[in-house]
């Protein structure tokens, strides 16, 4: 379930009442008469099931609510209410395969605005994979696709394309292109110094490192996985299952990559730079690809599952559903 906290104008709040009230699976109402202050209006309290929630939203914002008012919506963790239950049970679908098309588009803004605690990720990040490609090491490897942010700024570029929504996707591109470009500079830099302490040598990189070479050595397979990983990562953000995410970062090479290109720069060796380029290049690509599709195939089948949706009697109906 997720709750509902809305200040509406005087003159909309029986609209609204209106709607919360004809729509399955919402409950809980609550209207306290110019309770609120700033903006200046009522404020209008409901529980919704999940997979009502997108349409209600939808309906919000068509009378302007976002816009004269406010809309909030919070994860309700526990709800001990035969109510709750009941109005769940009458929603369509699934709580956990229920898109809230806002809720993605909020999140994935925050992921995908480049900031500076965005780009020190990404550096450090990088950084670390370059110990591992160096040493050869597949548990630093590991680490450091954990901490990299960059699943992020793709999702925002998948979530921009699907939902015509120009401004995420470029923020999200420029994101990820001025993120992993200081990534490699700052990584040159780093090897160069860990070179003129003795940490790192030439001859550690062309050694046959059968932990890390595939890194560098792309194949279909980095295709295909980047394509998997597309896929599940989406399904992880509209599911609201993001602990799925941590095995979406640790199964792509996109921040090793950008190391081993680090790495064979500040020592001249272009073959590894140039492999590990596209080696990043498919990894990016397929997780834009695959999530986008994934996306759009959610969106189709989401619009269906709201067709569906009984309204109470007396009830509108949008034909379509979602963004």
């Amino acid at each position: 379930m997720l709750h509902l906290r809305m200040i509406t104008p005087h003159h909309l709040t029986e609209q609204v009442v209106e709607l919360i009230d004809r729509t399955v699976g919402t409950t809980h109402l609550v209207v306290l008469p110019g309770a609120a202050r700033d903006p200046a209006g009522d404020l209008v309290l409901c529980d919704v099931a999940r997979e009502s929630a997108d349409e209600l939203l939808q309906d919000m914002r068509e009378l302007g609510i976002d816009r004269t008012g406010s809309i909030a919506v919070e994860n309700i963790d526990l709800s001990i209410s035969t109510r709750a239950d009941e109005a769940e049970e009458e929603a369509p679908g699934e709580a956990a395969d229920a898109v809230i098309w806002e809720q993605l588009a909020e999140s994935t803004h925050e992921e995908s605005t480049l900031t500076i605690t965005y780009a020190a990720f990404m550096v450090l990040a990088t950084m670390i994979a370059a110990c591992g490609v160096v040493l050869d090491n597949a548990v630093l490897i590991v680490g450091a696709m954990a901490v990299g942010p960059e699943f992020g700024p793709l999702a925002g570029v998948c979530t921009g394309l699907v939902q015509r929504r120009p401004g995420l996707a470029w923020r999200s591109f420029v994101a990820l292109a001025v993120g992993f470009t200081a990534a490699i500079v700052a990584t040159t830099a780093f090897s160069l110094v860990m070179d003129a302490l003795g940490l790192f040598h030439a001859h550690l990189l062309e050694n046959e490192r059968p932990n890390t070479s595939f890194i560098w050595q792309p194949d279909p397979f980095s295709f295909v996985v980047a394509l998997l990983a597309g896929v599940a990562g989406m399904l992880s953000l509209t599911s609201a299952k993001a602990g799925a995410l941590v095995g979406v970062a640790i199964s792509v090479t996109t921040v090793p990559a950008a190391a081993n290109a680090a790495v064979a720069l500040s020592y001249g060796d272009l073959g590894q730079m140039w492999g590990s380029g596209i080696q990043l290049a498919l990894n990016l690509g397929g997780i834009i690809l695959s999530g986008t599709l994934t996306l759009i195939a959610w969106k189709l089948l989401w619009r269906t599952q709201q067709n569906r949706m009984i309204r109470k009697p007396g009830a509108p109906h949008r034909p379509g559903g979602g963004i």
